[in-house]
């Protein structure tokens, strides 16, 4: 389980060594996490610390936990819910967690690509919201 204060490991490499090709990415990602953050969740370094952090781990090819390193997604939500609270509290239907960064950040620009009026009629719904393997 998470300690009080859940810090990660680093990113796999592989989402490292994209951050360089995909620094806008990260900075769109991270900001977003930012702008959920709790900020009694640790102090500001540590807070952007680990914005940086699940945002560089978003460049891999893995489900997020599995880009992070951690042990199940279980343990991604908890991290979620400690640094991120108020984003968790939008992921209501409990999305995967990659999936539902990127599909806020498309939200924000007001660009909706879905192919299905609703998540709940899409034909990719187990996909998005299935479990995780």
């Amino acid at each position: 389980m998470l300690a009080q204060r859940p810090f990660l490991p680093e990113p796999l490499p592989l989402a490292r060594s994209r951050r360089a090709a995909r620094g806008d990415e990260v900075q769109d990602v991270a900001a977003l996490l930012l702008d959920h953050a709790d900020a009694s969740a640790g102090t500001p370094a540590e807070i952007l610390h680990m914005a940086e952090t699940v945002a560089v781990a978003c460049l891999g090819d893995n489900h997020l936990w599995q880009d992070l390193q951690l042990a199940s997604r279980t343990e991604l939500s908890a991290l979620m819910r400690h640094w991120f609270p108020s984003l968790v509290a939008r992921n209501a239907k409990d999305m995967k967690w990659k999936k539902f960064l990127y599909k806020q950040l498309c939200e924000r620009e007001e660009i909706f690509v879905c192919k299905a009026p609703s998540c709940a009629v899409c034909t990719d719904h187990s996909v998005c919201f299935g479990p995780e393997v």
